[in-house]
């Protein structure tokens, strides 16, 4: 007997502002500059890309091309996308 397994989407459990927090805070801690990316997207995906586009003015194609598994965001839509998303970027010293 085969087990049916669907894809998990992590967008479904992005419903809160603080689980929001927690996914991206985890993504800037790894240091990968294509996971955040994909983060990004996830949440974008999870508010609403449509939503996003709007508030940016950049179009959702464009958004979902920038934030797939191959994208590679300017940092000028990554900015844009963070500040729609009610993101900050903050800088500091490390460690």
């Amino acid at each position: 007997m085969s087990e049916k397994l669907s894809t998990y989407d992590p967008a479904e459990d992005l419903a809160s502002d603080e689980a929001i927090t927690v996914f991206m805070s985890e993504a800037f801690a790894t240091g990968d500059a294509g996971y955040i990316a994909h983060a990004l997207g996830v949440v974008a995906r999870a508010q609403g890309m449509a939503q996003i586009a709007g508030k940016t003015g950049l179009s959702r194609e464009q958004l979902y091309r920038s934030f797939s598994e191959h994208g590679n965001p300017t940092l000028k839509t990554t900015l844009a996308v963070m500040k729609a998303l009610g993101i900050e970027l903050t800088a500091k010293r490390a460690a």
